[in-house]
């Protein structure tokens, strides 16, 4: 049995501006207690547990994670139960199915109201990015190290690096567009990586341009992403059926994994059958941070009891 609680007086939404180095340290400092709470959740591990493992004391770790997710370690864990994960998919088929105008206002909307996204065209896609050319950059972010990638038209390209690990990030994303020319431009990146992680620039009248490079059918597949709100998740079947070809979950499970905006087009909002994570591009740690994340700014937790 479950029951919704109010968060707003346990814990402040995360940081008005989640990005720079002291995200990123934040990010440090949690991300060995997340990888904790997401692999052994069921051991429903205690806040002691998890303080000392990272070497703090109790209320240092409560602090520091408190401000990083705007939820406390025990709020997150059960943002990331399978009870909830249940709960996010409730009604999904028929919020995929409302327009973006009825029955989705407020902060769950928040985020996509404020993208528009163009689709570039199939010969475009079969140059392999012949004659494009993409500006790149590494910047810190609520959730490790991003990439970010954009051409003159927006943002092309968005992917996650732990340390250590960005040349082969890096080298995973120019392969999805290897004609292409690119461009390391730390100054065209970080004007983006600044609006897309920080809440307060979500807004309606001032969209982030998003470009999309991909097949015609990884394109419908990613437009269906959009219409899933913040705080609710969506099934394979679900966005099959979304597009009009229900026996092509299979299909569109590959086009989420070969999503190449990660984040802004939501494709860690996507749930195997029965509220399983499933996978995820970027490791699965990172996607449910991502999801409690989401759930810090979005609203109530589910409490089992």
């Amino acid at each position: 049995m479950t029951k919704a609680i109010d968060l707003s007086s346990l814990a402040p939404g995360p940081e008005p501006i989640s990005v720079g180095k002291e995200a990123a340290d934040n990010y440090a400092v949690v991300r060995q207690t997340l990888k904790r709470i997401t692999l052994d959740w069921r051991e429903q591990p205690t806040l002691e547990m998890l303080a000392k493992e990272a070497g703090l004391q109790p209320i240092q770790l409560q602090r520091v994670f408190s401000r990083w997710a705007g939820l406390t370690p025990k709020q997150f864990l059960q943002a990331i139960t399978l009870d909830h994960a249940k709960a996010l998919l409730r009604d999904s088929a028929s919020v995929l199915d409302a327009s973006y105008e009825v029955g989705l206002s407020g902060s769950s909307r928040l985020h996509d109201l404020f993208i528009t996204h163009e689709a570039m065209t199939p010969g475009d896609y079969r140059a392999r990015g012949a004659g494009l050319q993409i500006a790149y950059g590494f910047h810190p972010s609520p959730f490790g190290q991003v990439l970010i990638m954009v051409t003159d038209k927006g943002l092309a390209g968005l992917g996650f690096a732990d340390p250590g690990d960005e040349e082969s990030a890096l080298n995973d994303m120019c392969g999805r567009w290897p004609a292409a020319r690119y461009v390391h431009d730390q100054d065209a990146t970080s004007t983006y990586a600044a609006r897309v992680f920080d809440p307060g620039q979500w807004q309606e009248d001032q969209p982030l341009n998003v470009v999309m490079i991909g097949t015609d059918f990884e394109i419908r597949v990613w437009q269906t992403l959009l219409k899933i709100p913040m705080g609710q998740a969506a099934t394979y079947a679900d966005v099959a059926a979304s597009i009009g070809n229900p026996k092509a979950s299979r299909a569109v499970g590959s086009a989420v994994g070969r999503n190449p905006i990660s984040f802004v087009v939501p494709c860690h909002r996507v749930l195997a059958k029965g509220g399983k994570i499933g996978g995820y591009h970027w490791g699965l740690t990172r996607k449910r941070a991502i999801l409690g994340w989401e759930t810090g700014l979005s609203g109530p937790v589910l409490e089992c009891v």
